[in-house]
């Protein structure tokens, strides 16, 4: 059972995967979940598996061992069904910067097959909810960072996917913007039951309720809730546990 008795199921499935290029191992044996109404934070430094893994759920590579599932649609096999469960806001923008906020958002719930009367009424809903509808018809590139982070996860929750994949959104923000994502990402894990994976380097962006893994070097260190994942490590803070994890790679999962 999950937060205030509602039942989770699993939502993202990665079992036995591995991924290597040529010779190097990029992934190796990786095997976690993210269930409904879970934000799941995915730790790691610079070359420690986090691009590679989110490449295979998105499908940019194939998968080549082991399977990954988005609410029991295996993506290789199923991948329109599969993906169809998606959204993705990438470290990267990926907004086109001469449209406004109102033209990137019907672009995409075009792509996803959205009447226009629905995708209108899913965009504002999704901006009432970042703050942003007033803001609708200017061009993006007249938006600072934050307000762009807001109009990347509008659009990524167009279409209500069951699962949010976040690739460090908040890089390059300042505090209150920062503070504004976090806020807004917790609020639709618990009012919405959506399942979040998120990659981040920011220790202060993870939530008590949230769950945590931790990668180096293509493997899992550790998994589990906040007090597990200190335990494995034998540490008292978040921060330190992290350096301990990364350093030795002695509670490989």
């Amino acid at each position: 059972m999950g937060r205030g008795g509602v039942t989770m199921s699993i939502a993202l499935n990665c079992q036995n995967l591995s991924f290597a290029y040529g010779a190097h191992n990029a992934l190796e044996n990786i095997n976690f979940s993210v269930h409904t109404g879970e934000c799941k934070i995915l730790l790691g430094p610079n070359g420690a598996g986090k691009s590679t893994l989110f490449a295979l759920i998105t499908r940019l590579y194939d998968t080549r061992q082991g399977a990954i599932t988005l609410c029991g649609y295996e993506v290789k096999h199923q991948s329109r069904l599969a993906l169809a469960q998606l959204g993705v806001v990438f470290q990267q923008t990926t907004l086109d910067m001469d449209l406004s906020v109102t033209q990137n958002l019907r672009y995409h719930a075009a792509l996803h097959g959205l009447s226009r009367k629905l995708a209108n009424a899913r965009i504002q809903e999704e901006l009432e909810r970042l703050g942003m509808f007033e803001r609708r018809h200017e061009i993006v590139r007249r938006l600072n960072g934050g307000h762009r982070r807001r109009v990347e996860i509008a659009r990524a929750l167009l279409h209500k996917p069951q699962v949010l994949l976040l690739d460090e959104p908040t890089v390059g923000l300042d505090a209150p913007s920062r503070q504004a994502i976090v806020e807004h990402v917790h609020s639709l894990v618990a009012s919405q039951q959506l399942a979040v994976l998120w990659a981040t380097h920011t220790f202060d962006e993870i939530y008590p309720e949230d769950n945590l893994l931790v990668l180096h070097k293509g493997k899992i260190r550790a998994q589990g809730s906040l007090p597990e994942v200190l335990a494995q490590a034998g540490a008292a803070n978040i921060n330190t546990a992290f350096n301990l994890l990364i350093q030795t790679g002695s509670s490989d999962a």
